[in-house]
């Protein structure tokens, strides 16, 4: 089974296009397992509880619960309007949640690595963190940049300092634990300089979970969130699903949280006596202007700004071939438009419409039979796709950008199969005839293929294709190890229509 999460976000503001990045890359990963035929399971979701949420609902004379219902659509809105697919939308307000989160830390408890004690430190309201005094930069937040509250209260305390050794013993008998390498030494480096115990509770809110063992206490907000990922496989409600799904093949996170997920989470998972996921992946900043986006420096973007212009689909693949997975990366307007017109415009929707056109005039639609495509002129266009087709296992590994360039190769090879046959030359001989059916077959049969391999990336697009080019069902029917290889196009009738992407003009 291949779970697959992005983490749960807090909706205190609407989502934008960092938080959007990290939710289309799971999506089109879940999409690529599904077209592989792997059974497979995308959850996101929002984390509603926390101080910053109830803070938020006082100032609006709300109740946190009023609150968070009010503002949880901004989410589902976006996602529906981005064309994501997941199977599972949690909300930690849910009763499946409550009943999840109880008997988890029930179970810390009962392992003995639970005990009271006073807190008195640092504390970020904006992530809802506890730091160190060493964790500060200038006496602000690490993350934010924003000034730190001093929080003293006597909470219950997880005893993390406890699994140092036991997480590094872990992370070096799985070194894809943590990907990339880069983020991994980070984790181990962290958890090397020894490992402080971290309170679970707060005593000061009472919007949140109440402890089982102590109901005048609330679960602290990142304890509460982490155990989402269990919550949505089924623990409290359904223990097959959850013995199917569970451990997940893969948590998604941005580097701001990886200490979170890949030490906190894993050692609760531990204590708790459940198995680990088999990987937290985790990927850079998206950048605006050189800076990570913020309400502060005024560098959000929200996806719908970027729609209207450029579609579900444009934005899809844009953000997919555009961030090398690992690192940071940027965003410009600019750079978007030049991508869509000179990918997706030309190479792409070009490269389809004179297809598709020269089917209509020259063979008026119908599809002509051939044999097969073993002729020395279509080599490289079988070539091509095999190399696409091996190259869609970049997503396994959450390198999209890798993956859609061998699919562009592929759009390459036929346009210069196009400019080297001239089908136009060969429609004005009738003892060529044969010959263009056999590129006019070769040319469909990529495009039928490149549909199948761009349906995890642009799946409205490749569904539009695939009509237009007469065939039944969708692209992402699979299974991509036969739907994927080319062959020879089946006999149908294909049909002209609009562009895929028309041009953007500054």
């Amino acid at each position: 089974m291949k779970y697959l999460s992005t983490p749960i976000y807090y909706p205190n503001d609407r989502p934008h296009i960092g938080t959007a990045y990290t939710t289309l890359l799971v999506d089109a990963v879940a999409r690529y397992w599904r077209l592989v035929g792997a059974p497979t399971y995308s959850v996101t979701g929002v984390d509603e509880h926390g101080l910053k949420i109830a803070r938020e609902a006082e100032s609006r004379g709300m109740s946190p619960q009023e609150w968070v219902d009010h503002i949880v659509t901004r989410f589902t809105e976006a996602w529906d309007l981005l064309d994501m697919s997941f199977d599972d939308f949690i909300r930690t307000t849910e009763d499946r949640h409550h009943r999840t989160v109880q008997p988890f830390l029930q179970r810390m408890f009962d392992s003995g690595d639970v005990y009271r004690d006073h807190y008195e430190g640092p504390y970020c309201v904006r992530c809802e963190g506890y730091y160190a005094e060493g964790d500060l930069v200038d006496g602000n937040c690490p993350i934010h940049g924003t000034p730190v509250e001093i929080h003293s209260e006597d909470n219950w305390f997880f005893r993390l300092s406890a699994f140092g050794d036991r997480l590094l013993a872990h992370i070096e008998a799985n070194p894809e634990f943590v990907v990339p390498e880069t983020r991994r030494n980070e984790v181990i480096g962290f958890i090397e300089q020894g490992l402080d115990d971290i309170s679970m509770s707060r005593s000061a809110l009472t919007w949140g979970i109440p402890l089982p063992w102590d109901e005048s206490q609330v679960a602290y907000v990142w304890f509460d969130a982490l155990i989402n990922y269990v919550s949505a496989a089924g623990y409290a409600d359904d223990p097959e699903r959850f013995e199917r799904q569970w451990p997940a093949w893969a948590h998604v996170v941005g580097k701001d949280i990886v200490r979170f997920h890949a030490v906190y989470w894993p050692a609760m998972l531990m204590s708790a006596g459940l198995p680990l996921p088999r990987q937290v992946a985790v990927h850079g900043f998206l950048l605006v202007g050189g800076e990570k986006m913020s309400k502060s420096n005024a560098t959000q973007i929200h996806p719908e700004e970027l729609v209207e212009t450029f579609g579900a689909d444009g934005y899809r693949y844009h953000f997919l071939r555009e961030m090398p997975f690992g690192a940071d990366g940027s965003f410009s307007w600019e750079g978007m438009v030049d991508r869509h017109n000179a990918d997706l415009a030309n190479d792409f929707g070009n490269l389809a419409n004179r297809v598709l056109n020269m089917t209509a005039q020259y063979r008026d639609g119908a599809v002509p039979a051939v044999a097969d495509h073993s002729a020395a002129e279509e080599q490289p266009l079988v070539a091509a796709a095999a190399e696409a087709l091996e190259a869609m296992t970049e997503f396994e590994g959450f390198r999209t950008r890798q993956a859609l360039e061998g699919v562009w190769r592929l759009f390459g090879a036929a346009n210069a199969f196009v400019e080297m046959t001239e089908p136009w030359r060969l429609a004005k001989d009738d003892a060529a005839a044969d010959r263009l059916d056999q590129v006019l077959n070769a040319l469909l049969e990529a495009l039928r293929v490149g549909a199948v391999l761009v349906s995890p990336v642009i799946p409205a697009a490749a569904r539009r294709l695939w009509e237009m080019l007469g065939l039944p069902g969708s692209p992402d029917d699979g299974p991509l190890a036969e739907t994927g290889v080319f062959g020879v196009f089946p006999e149908s009738t294909v049909t002209k229509g609009d562009p895929l992407f028309p041009r953007i003009e500054e």
